[in-house]
């Protein structure tokens, strides 16, 4: 199979329910046996930390918007960037909303598949845990509709990959990535590596996923979304502190311009699709040089592209 990105999404617009079964259950291998450390980073169980060097291109929620994710892999030149070294970390909720969910699940996952030591996978709200599913949640209508009678079948094995995507990723000194917010009460670094296997005990995956900054309050509320919780400006200083980094980069919300600065500038959000049913003006990427000294997430706008 060719690596270039028209043909992988070519191959996403017309496979058939028997190789995307295949492709998530390579997916779901790799994933389960990722431990310890790569060339250039370190995963330990559900947290990604990687090294201060090259470049990460940053993708927040795509939604099942295929022409929005090409758009950015072309524009980014992520394929011969990655000859080089360099990252791409996907901040979560590939798929509902958009009509061509099952076709990003595809891409990114061969993505995956084809350089395994340099694409992350963040888990996002819509790739929650059964108890924490986002409503409405459109993916069995639309694998319905994709895989006719084999539904079920690629419903069931995607569901278990969301299982094994991950929660968190830092880079040392620079900067937090998860999808949603920050969890309050962690003590360590630990605790949003191991927030999976202590969901029902503690809120840490629900906040990772699901919380959102706002500019309005101090410490930590309960969000109007139903799950996680609105965390002011001190909860986002205490915890950057805590994991000795100096910005949070996250997805979880639209935003007209495509992205949005909170919190004095601690704070990142970056939306990258477009179109019905959020109609934001812009969607944005990060290309983020890793080994930049970032004190503010306000140095990280020229390095944002919008589209």
């Amino acid at each position: 199979m060719s690596l270039d990105v028209e043909s992988i999404i070519n191959e996403s617009l017309a496979v058939q329910s028997r190789d995307f079964l295949k492709i998530v259950e390579a997916a779901i291998a790799m994933l389960r046996d990722e431990g310890g450390r790569f060339r250039r980073l370190t995963v330990l169980e559900r947290l990604v930390t990687l090294d201060p060097l090259g470049e990460a291109l940053v993708i927040g929620d795509l939604h099942g918007d295929i022409e929005s994710l090409r758009l950015i892999l072309e524009r980014s030149g992520f394929m011969e960037k990655m000859a080089k070294d360099a990252f791409v970390v996907f901040l979560g909720d590939y798929g509902d909303r958009g009509a061509y969910s099952a076709e990003v699940y595809y891409t990114v996952l061969r993505l995956k598949l084809a350089f395994p030591e340099q694409v992350v996978l963040l888990r996002g709200n819509h790739e929650g845990p059964a108890d924490l599913l986002a409503s409405p949640h459109d993916l069995p209508m639309q694998f319905q509709l994709r895989f006719k009678e084999k539904w079920r079948d690629v419903y069931s094995k995607v569901r278990e990959l969301f299982g094994y995507l991950y929660n968190a990723v830092l880079v040392e000194d620079c900067c937090l990535m998860v999808h949603g917010g920050l969890p309050a009460c962690i003590s360590s670094i630990h605790d949003l590596a191991l927030a999976h296997k202590l969901h029902g005990e503690q809120p840490f995956l629900e906040d990772l996923l699901w919380s959102d900054p706002s500019d309005e309050i101090k410490g930590a509320l309960y969000s109007p979304r139903g799950a996680g919780k609105l965390f002011g400006k001190d909860v986002t200083d205490k915890i950057l502190a805590l994991l000795g980094v100096k910005v949070l980069i996250r997805g979880h919300e639209p935003c007209h311009e495509g992205f949005r600065l909170n919190h004095n500038g601690k704070v990142l959000t970056l939306f990258s699709r477009k179109g019905a049913p959020y109609f934001n003006a812009h969607g944005a990427y990060l290309q983020l040089p890793l080994s930049e000294k970032i004190e503010s997430a306000q140095q990280l706008v020229p390095w944002i592209q919008k589209f």
